[in-house]
């Protein structure tokens, strides 16, 4: 691929002048333009706002700076915005208590009293006495935008590792904390990313990227993911290269190591739908790496060694996954035994408990989870309240078992489980002032996509709400990377929900909720699987007398934000309202940036061949915005300047286009967060913020005035 560069910066001073929804004008600040052109297998294409890929330059922080005056100034006019933010943050109010965890005889667990930005690590050796705080995350920046990403103790329980994520950001440091004491030691890692810390020895394996470019730090592309080993008491610049692969700089690299510190395992991903592995023995002096698997066509994770017997969780022959085993001598795949066979739902994890085993499945989107014994023997199911999520604390070297429970009306709920009798009893509940459970309810429907396919989707309710096709649907997808959206629990939500609004989580192919098939259905050369699915839910909520296109409100992020772009491209009639989050807008450069090269193997690149060349471009949120006056719904973007997942430079040039093309009144503005990344780890001030915003934002351009309670 030749690139024809021709640079001729124009007037960014100008202004382009639309009408709203409610007849008053918006002036959008035009983007800086430049004359470039791009040249992919014959096929040119333009790409004038190159120019705000530089997310330092100046003409883009002017740029910022003027839209977000904008957006400022667009809803600070909506009057019921401050009222909304009021009743989220009565919402989000309410104690917040975590799964316990229990090591060395001492339970630690998160917790949040309500409002504060991070949730606090606490331990203690009683769960009916007052325990103390073990590490805040909420002292170690002013304003919360300091998350905990990570934590991992040493095998002897003497120390722990934490990771740190600052503004967002991939980028995480860790430091070391005697557990004893809690007081810091002097280690202190930088520029780790997708990392944890494997202990073994006196140190610690961790994986990083060498320093990067001054100003570059949150757009370049991230390459030679390498493993260091780094010994306590000592700086990082003695960290020891354990290994970095210098014929593929694309590949990540991260380990894991066995409780009893006798494997070491090293997974390598990024360019492929799975993972290669190698292991090595650390109780021989000088062991070499044996390979496991070569490939990154499988997923094969190494939950444990037992008694010099691993357990390996793989989809290798198994669309839907299964459990081998494998001696730790002889670990190559062709000496793998079956464990738990593959089944019809698809096997989502596994969990020591004890001298047993909870094995974990995903059907129709849903946790179900079974008590195996070691010998592969199912003992019985574990009941769960309704269809919802399940997640599982347990250890093998002791028989308690906590688990968390949560559905789309149901908040976290944490229970204990007898292994022996098989009862569950209710440990922790949440209580949310003004939310009754008991006035919602969720139901599952399947639907036809259009080519035939059913598409379970969950629809959510306030009880005795009629279905007269004049209710506000608020419809939710992602579709891709092989993840499942299971139900969940959220507080922003419930505003939504009291409000008469019905919403929808469509689970589209791409996903992970019935295997890798499902996956692959929607990938590559079959991504417009995931648009249609996504196209046929807003179809069938309003054929079935949900809702109706003029209350109709789609919503994703990332990957989702990518098929909002898209769905809103092929069908604006069908949309009122649109919000494309932190979303993959270049479908022609996604790979330049930072780790965007790892979504190759779900999207395939511009440089890959014609045919896929030609296919991203047709589908490409930027490239395929109408400029002929067919009226676009109201669309809300939303990016942040420390995000280093999916550029900001995505959402600035899709927003540009958007507002330089002839699209209709309704607005098309752009939300920046400052000190904020992909969304983990935002703290809870900055989430009330964005979504008194989004909700302004959608019952404004509605038509609809919110109850305020």
């Amino acid at each position: 691929m030749s690139n024809l560069l021709k640079i001729s910066i124009m007037a960014a001073c100008a202004t382009i002048i639309v009408s709203s929804c409610n007849d008053k004008k918006i002036e959008y600040p035009a983007a800086p333009v430049a004359d470039v052109v791009d040249e992919y297998f014959g096929e040119k294409v333009n790409d004038p706002y190159r120019l705000l890929e530089d997310d330092t330059a100046q003409v883009t922080t002017e740029w910022v700076e003027a839209q977000r005056k904008v957006t400022e100034d667009y809803l600070s006019q909506i009057p019921f915005r401050d009222k909304l933010r009021e009743r989220l943050t009565q919402l989000n109010d309410y104690v917040k208590p975590g799964m316990p965890s229990k090591r060395d005889g001492v339970y630690y667990f998160y917790a949040n009293d309500g409002l504060q930005n991070q949730s606090v690590l606490y331990r203690t050796k009683d769960l009916t006495q007052t325990p103390e705080v073990f590490l805040d995350p909420n002292t170690l920046s002013e304003d919360g935008t300091v998350a905990l990403s990570g934590t991992s103790f040493s095998n002897d329980g003497k120390y722990m590792a934490y990771m740190i994520s600052r503004s967002g950001s991939d980028w995480v440091e860790i430091y070391v904390m005697d557990v004893a004491t809690k007081e810091l030691l002097s280690d202190h890692i930088q520029w780790a990313k997708f990392t944890s810390a494997a202990w073994a020895g006196d140190g610690f394996y961790y994986s990083a990227y060498p320093r990067p470019e001054a100003g570059k730090e949150y757009s370049s592309a991230n390459e030679y993911h390498s493993v260091y080993y780094h010994k306590l008491g000592t700086p990082q610049s003695e960290d020891v290269l354990v290994y970095r692969d210098e014929n593929n700089p694309l590949h990540f690299h991260y380990v894991a190591t066995s409780e009893d510190e006798t494997l070491l395992m090293l997974y390598g991903s990024g360019q492929g739908l799975g993972n290669s592995l190698k292991v090595k023995n650390l109780k021989k002096p000088g062991a070499d790496w044996v390979t496991v698997e070569l490939s990154q066509d499988y997923e094969i994770s190494v939950y444990d060694v037992i008694d010099g017997k691993m357990y390996i969780y793989t989809n290798y022959g198994a669309p839907r996954y299964r459990m081998m085993t494998a001696d730790v001598n002889s670990p190559e795949r062709e000496n793998w035994k079956e464990f738990i066979p593959e089944g019809s739902g698809v096997l989502t994890g596994c969990s020591f408990a004890g001298d047993k085993l909870i094995v974990e499945y995903n059907i129709d989107a849903c946790s179900r989870a079974y008590l195996y014994t070691l010998a592969g023997e199912q003992i019985r199911e574990i009941q769960l309240p309704t269809y919802g999520s399940a997640g599982f604390s347990s250890s093998k070297k002791h028989d308690e078992v906590f688990y968390t429970f949560t559905s789309f009306t149901y908040p976290s709920a944490i229970y204990r489980y007898d292994l022996e009798s098989g009862k569950s009893e209710l440990y922790k509940a949440v209580e949310i002032e003004g939310f009754e459970i008991d006035d919602y309810e969720t139901i599952q429907v399947f639907y036809p996509s259009a080519d035939g396919t059913r598409i379970p989707m969950f629809i959510t309710f306030k009880k005795g709400i009629e279905m007269n096709g004049k209710n506000p649907v608020y419809l939710y997808g992602y579709g891709g990377f092989n993840i499942s959206l299971n139900p969940g629990f959220s507080a922003q939500r419930i505003l939504w929900l009291e409000n008469g609004g019905i919403y929808a989580q469509a689970n589209l192919r791409g996903g992970g909720e019935y295997g890798e098939e499902w996956h692959l259905a929607g990938t590559k050369l079959n991504k417009l699987n995931v648009f249609n699915d996504f196209i046929a839910a807003a179809e069938y909520l309003i054929s079935e007398g949900y809702t109706s296109k003029e209350l109709t409100v789609i919503e994703g992020g990332s990957n989702g934000g990518l098929l909002v772009g898209a769905c809103v491209n092929m069908r604006p009639d069908l949309f009122r309202v649109a919000i494309p989050r932190v979303g993959v807008m270049d479908m022609m450069r996604y790979h330049l940036f930072t780790i965007g090269w790892n979504w190759a193997a779900d999207y395939g690149t511009s440089a890959d061949s014609p045919e896929m060349a030609k296919y991203l471009l047709d589908y490409s949120p930027m490239h395929n915005i109408k400029n002929d006056g067919t009226p676009y719904p109201a669309i809300m973007v939303t990016t942040a300047d420390h995000d280093d997942r999916v550029v900001p430079a995505h959402s600035f040039k899709y927003a540009a286009t958007l507002q330089a093309s002839d699209t209709g009144d309704a607005p098309k503005i752009i939300r920046i967060d400052s000190k904020a990344g992909h969304g983990a780890g935002k703290p809870i001030s900055k989430v009330i913020d964005e979504y008194a915003d989004i909700y302004s934002f959608i019952f404004y351009n509605l038509g609809l005035e919110p109850k305020h309670e």
